[in-house]
């Protein structure tokens, strides 16, 4: 079974959303079989932080990774961008503790892995595919999120809000390689859409000491007359941000089973509880 890694390290530095803290990222190629993890290097002994569901800490407006007392917060759009474009394996060293927001996208994550490419590895072992092979739910209320059976991976998603300028918006997108560069369709469709908030909501997320890092430059705000800072970059670019993140949950995995993923209306947290489930299945 052949994996990859980083050709070449890559280095961005930003603020991240909620603790409104600089932090730099250096991420870098690792062996065969290491997997993608954090590493802590402003904290004593360097703890390490493997991107597992079991690491999982706290899954509040983004998904947050811990081990012991060292945590790092807002992983969801570096980690989509490195699974889906191949990165099975990867050191991501970061000095503070939460994922800069860069533009509220993966475009930055996603170029900068196209700009160094990948290097092949070979497992010294095959591991055999995960194939989903009956329908797999978690639910709250009226928002759920499952895996069901398919004959490739695809991840599907639905929003519903009453703001007149997002409404009821669905997307799709398949993972299955189409074209000579299979993350092509990621990179195009999915990476650029930006996080998104509702002007009714920040006073009272501030309050509360959350996205002390958020601007009109880094995520796309909307009020009761339309966005605050169009224009957009797809006209339904909220639902096409919510596959990104669900892309960074699921890559917690490890590896994405072959499945539809169908999620509606859906969080972080049930994100990360069908990935649990998941793994509770034996997958």
């Amino acid at each position: 079974m052949q994996q990859h890694t980083l050709a070449d390290e890559i280095i961005q530095t930003g603020v991240g959303l909620h603790s409104g803290v600089t932090t730099q990222v250096r991420i870098g190629p690792d062996v065969a079989g290491s997997g993608r993890y954090f590493v802590r290097v402003d904290l004593p002994d360097t703890p390490i932080i493997p991107a597992q569901v079991a690491a999982v800490s706290q899954t509040m407006l983004s998904t947050q990774l811990g081990k012991g007392e060292a945590y790092v917060r807002t992983v969801e759009h570096l980690l989509a961008s490195l699974a889906a474009m191949g990165v099975d394996n990867a050191r991501i060293e970061i000095d503070g503790p939460e994922v800069p927001l860069l533009d509220g996208s993966a475009k930055v994550w996603t170029d900068a892995i196209a700009q160094v490419g990948l290097m092949s590895q070979n497992l010294t072992e095959d591991k055999a595919p995960l194939v989903i092979d009956q329908p797999i739910w978690v639910r709250q209320g009226d928002a759920f999120a499952c895996a069901l059976p398919a004959p490739e991976t695809r991840f599907t998603y639905g929003i519903d809000f009453d703001l007149a300028a997002i409404g009821n918006q669905w997307h799709s997108w398949s993972a299955h390689a189409t074209s000579e560069n299979p993350y092509e369709s990621f990179v195009t469709e999915i990476a650029p859409a930006r996080t998104f908030g509702l002007l009714h909501q920040i006073e009272h997320l501030q309050q509360t000491g959350l996205i002390k890092g958020g601007s009109l430059d880094n995520a796309l705000v909307c009020g009761p007359e339309g966005w605050l800072n169009p224009p957009l970059r797809f006209p339904n670019e909220p639902v096409r941000h919510k596959i990104l993140d669900l892309v960074g949950d699921l890559s917690l995995l490890g590896i994405f089973p072959c499945a539809h993923f169908l999620a509606y209306k859906a969080s972080h947290n049930l994100h990360v509880q069908l990935a649990q489930r998941i793994l509770d299945f034996g997958f």
